[in-house]
């Protein structure tokens, strides 16, 4: 998975946020996260569905039956996050929404319209994903 995301990781910074198929025409953030066991810096390319004044960001990991590391950090983690948004490194309010959550559902709702593949990730798994709502700073 590293390689993969590496290349990912590549393209968008040498296309200022903008990556091909699979992810033609959506948005993606690169979302910078310190490994709450390991205290490493670490660097995840996500889809991002735009909501309002940000993204919701989602913890499928394709389906997988657990949970990405990443949503585990965030949660482990203080103070607003650090995202590249297109040529933009910038920081990120976010909140962690976990299934029974209140929020969840609409949340979540948010980010399955947007990504076509979450309905094929749900067919792999019985978990419900965890997803995270970043809040951009206005001059992102």
């Amino acid at each position: 998975m590293a390689s993969f995301n590496d290349s990912i990781i590549e393209t968008f910074r040498a296309n200022d946020g903008v990556v091909g198929a699979p992810f033609e025409g959506k948005t993606l953030v690169l979302l910078h996260h310190i490994g709450r066991r390991s205290g490493e810096e670490f660097v995840t390319p996500l889809v991002a569905a735009p909501d309002a004044d940000g993204y919701v960001l989602c913890g499928s990991l394709g389906g997988a039956p657990q949970d990405p590391q990443w949503v585990a950090n965030l949660e482990a983690g203080t103070g607003p996050a650090t995202i590249e948004l297109g040529p933009a490194t910038t920081t990120a309010d976010y909140e962690v929404v976990r299934p029974g959550d209140p929020s969840w559902e609409d949340t979540y709702g948010i980010w399955r319209e947007y990504w076509p593949d979450a309905r094929e990730y749900e067919k792999k798994t019985d978990r419900k994903f965890p997803v995270v709502r970043l809040k951009v700073a206005p001059s992102a």
